[in-house]
């Protein structure tokens, strides 16, 4: 539309007089400011290492938000996405891809993404909506003071995987071994492997951690965990594994592992139990650090935000089909219990 508004100021322009000449620089003025009204609304990026059928509820929680501080999105906010379904490699083109749109701010998903917008940009804000460790990983320079371009909230919390492996062992109190999956990829993944491998003895178990770089591994991997007669499964939190969480469920069920993982979306697909950050609360909290960057703060200067949030969800259909009876004082801690 815009060409054609230039088309038709150029013809007046031709053809008019000096009186018309300056009507027709009036209209000139009118067509600019309208191009100015139309590009008014923030655009932001959301850069997700998921699909958007996993992401959906997160996606949502942010939605919420925003709807929270007076943004809808399609009217005075529009929200760009794309998702990499579980493939890290596609993260740094999709983040460019956002970054040439001249996005207001990037909202990234974990640290893959997030890590994946950082190196693409150092001028663009990102809102990290979760990730575990950010100091650690290097995104940020401290919690207190981010520094640099990105800032957010972090799903870590102290404790947190520790709590998963007393969650199995009072579930499953003969169990003295337990299978750890995670994905190498993840920078996350090997802090928390460091993590677990200094709880475990502490809650009288020993560990083994098994790797799965691509969604081809699940068979060999599976085959090894069989091998190794473990007694229980912990799960990562993980956007690659995530993609396969059906396949990971069912082999526990199959195998009668009791098996705990990092949220509850695990749930959906069979999981027994999850232990974790209430993700769709940080969702919700990224949209106020967008607000905020909107209205002019530097993501240096916004203090990372930790989880406030935990939920632990278990599973009874999962718990039958596998034979095993949840005791009554862990039921009671639940904040779900799927029947």
């Amino acid at each position: 539309m815009t060409e054609r508004y230039q088309v038709a100021v150029t013809n007046i322009f031709k053809q008019v007089s000096v009186a018309g000449f300056a009507l027709a620089a009036l209209l000139t003025i009118n067509v600019s400011a309208g191009a100015q009204q139309a590009k008014s609304g923030a655009l932001i990026g959301f850069l997700s290492s998921r699909s958007p059928e996993a992401e959906k509820s997160r996606r949502a929680a942010f939605q919420q938000g925003l709807k929270e501080l007076g943004y809808v999105e399609g009217k005075n906010i529009v929200v760009e996405q794309r998702y990499a379904e579980g493939n890290f490699d596609r993260l740094p083109e999709l983040a460019a891809d956002l970054v040439r749109l001249k996005v207001d701010v990037i909202v990234a998903t974990g640290a893959p993404a997030s890590q994946a917008a950082k190196k693409t940009t150092h001028t663009v804000p990102i809102v990290m909506g979760n990730a575990a460790d950010p100091v650690g990983t290097g995104l940020v320079a401290s919690l207190a003071r981010p520094g640099g371009n990105v800032t957010g909230l972090s799903d870590f919390a102290e404790g947190v995987i520790t709590k998963r492996l007393e969650l199995l062992k009072e579930v499953a109190p003969a169990i003295a071994r337990v299978a750890v999956l995670l994905n190498p990829g993840n920078p996350s993944n090997p802090l928390q492997l460091k993590e677990v491998q200094a709880a475990a003895p502490s809650v009288g178990l020993a560990l083994r951690a098994f790797e799965i770089k691509t969604p081809d591994d699940l068979d060999a991997t599976f085959a090894a965990m069989k091998k190794q007669r473990s007694g229980a499964l912990l799960v990562f939190g993980d956007p690659l594994l995530e993609t396969s969480r059906r396949q990971i469920a069912k082999f526990a069920v199959e195998n009668r592992l009791p098996a705990i993982y990092s949220h509850s979306g695990w749930m959906d697909a069979g999981g027994l139990m999850s232990y974790g950050v209430n993700f769709d609360d940080l969702y919700r909290r990224a949209a106020y650090y967008v607000d905020k960057i909107l209205k002019g703060a530097k993501p240096a200067d916004l203090p990372i935000e930790q989880p406030t949030k935990f939920e632990l969800v278990i599973n009874l259909k999962t718990a039958k089909q596998i034979g095993l009876t949840i005791p009554p004082n862990v039921l009671a801690r639940a904040d779900r219990v799927i029947k």
